[in-house]
């Protein structure tokens, strides 16, 4: 008899609530905090800069378990890991919220880094895993646009909890919403079968590539906040990553850097890349232009970033459907001309919500589609090492392209430019055009003559 109860708990969709439920806190985790820094100083009397660990702890943690996703899910299983991952982020909110000094903070922001380093790219493998090729653009579009837009809206929503009930709800707040996500998880998830079977963990890999992604991070973090470029912890990084990269060319690694032979994975990779620095740029200092520049308060802007989150939703659903039909050339090619226009007009206007929420549009259309091309023409088998690499590239080219954006900032400022936000926006529109060369070199006609998934 047909068991309707694995029918359910098998659909991509039911895999998309899950999913959602685990990853939205993390993502939101990245930059919430960031508000509450000048009471957390306060509160624990010490410096800015001292507390600054906080918000940065995170971050490095969550680079640094990045490298360890494919072979944890081989040997775990992406079940277990996904459930572990859980209970580390929600016992280190948990813990935040407790925190009585900054040393005992910094600690606990690791933890919840370390399982929230896991929940992104084990939540998108298991989406790829579950839709299959035919359904690929419509499972990458439930996390696709989250995973740009709640970093954004993280800085307001803190503001006011903060000025509210206070900065330890910004940790409690997490408490409900991860055992909601731990119950869903127990209830939906399928013990999958093959877990222990992979091969051993590469020691000296891991021990190369985290942290030179620790580093790295660190360091473009460090050149955004004024620091040199010449800054040794990133060109420690890149020494470390080259090194694991040459040794992962010769032989068995943590990563598999084959993966790049695919010409669309690659094309992806890199469009996925280069979008993300374009955006994350320009989103981080559209708060600080409203502040700075245009004289409004956080919630001011807040509110100018909110339109994107309606643009997106708005062509998020159609964008997967398209993907899935058409592939996801034509689609990604379209938002990626929406973006660079939208940011354009941002700057000739001085702002205005319409081009945020056009900007929206097009980021719906981007991310959804060219995400699900780095899945489209892998093997079921290759989808965890392509995921891992994958975030480690995103991991790394977000920072950068903060610290772009930061630097072009003060050279301009320095320069005696006239609108200095306004000449380092040009740039944020030419960098998320650059976008246009790999998405061109991302096939279609395969996708198209494999594909049977309904419109």
């Amino acid at each position: 008899m047909y068991d309707m109860r694995y029918a359910v708990r098998n659909s991509s969709w039911t895999t998309g609530l899950v999913v959602l439920l685990g990853v939205v806190m993390t993502m939101l985790d990245t930059t919430i905090v960031n508000v509450a820094l000048g009471t957390l100083a306060r509160d624990f009397h010490t410096s800015l800069a001292g507390i600054q660990w906080a918000a940065t702890g995170y971050l490095l943690a969550m680079s640094m378990t990045v490298p360890v996703t494919g072979w944890a899910v081989g040997r775990f299983g992406v079940r277990n890991v996904w459930l572990v991952s859980l209970v580390l982020f929600v016992a280190g909110s948990a813990l935040c919220a407790a925190a009585w000094s900054l040393g005992s903070l910094v600690v606990f922001r690791v933890v919840q880094g370390l399982g929230g380093g896991l929940l992104q790219p084990v939540g998108q493998m298991m989406l790829a895993q579950a839709a299959g090729k035919e359904r690929m653009g419509r499972a990458m579009s439930l996390i696709s646009v989250p995973a740009m837009l709640v970093p954004v809206l993280g800085p307001p929503l803190g503001g006011l909890i903060v000025q509210g009930p206070g900065w330890r709800w910004l940790f409690l707040v997490n408490v409900p919403v991860c055992a909601v996500a731990l119950l869903a998880a127990l209830l939906l998830l399928p013990r999958e079968a093959g877990a222990g079977r992979s091969e051993r963990l590469d020691v000296l890999g891991l021990a190369l590539l985290s942290p030179g992604l620790v580093a790295v991070v660190y360091g473009l973090s460090e050149v955004g906040d004024g620091a040199s470029l010449l800054h040794p912890a990133l060109w420690i990084g890149v020494a470390l990553i080259a090194a694991f990269a040459v040794r992962a060319l010769r032989g068995t690694s943590l990563v598999d850097l084959r993966l790049f032979g695919d010409r669309t994975f690659a094309a992806a990779v890199l469009a996925l890349a280069c979008y993300s620095a374009a955006m994350l740029g320009f989103t981080v200092l559209v708060p600080l232009y409203s502040q700075l520049a245009a004289g409004g308060s956080a919630l001011d802007a807040g509110l100018l970033l909110a339109p994107m989150g309606v643009g997106a939703a708005i062509t998020m659903p159609l964008a997967g459907k398209l993907t899935d039909s058409r592939g996801p050339r034509g689609v990604g090619a379209a938002g990626v001309l929406l973006v660079a226009a939208s940011i354009a007009a941002f700057t000739l206007a001085g702002g205005g919500f319409v081009p945020m929420f056009t900007l929206g549009l097009g980021h719906g259309l981007v991310a959804t589609s060219v995400m699900a091309a780095a899945y489209k023409t892998l093997a079921p088998a290759a989808i965890p090492a392509a995921t891992t690499l994958s975030t480690i590239t995103l991991r790394v080219a977000a920072p950068f392209g903060v610290a772009l954006m930061a630097v072009l900032l003060q050279v301009f400022t320095r320069a005696g430019a006239a609108h200095p936000f306004a000449s380092t926006f040009w740039v944020a529109v030419a960098l998320a055009a650059v976008t246009l060369l790999p998405i061109a070199l991302i096939g279609s006609g395969t996708w198209r003559r494999s594909s049977s998934a309904p419109a």
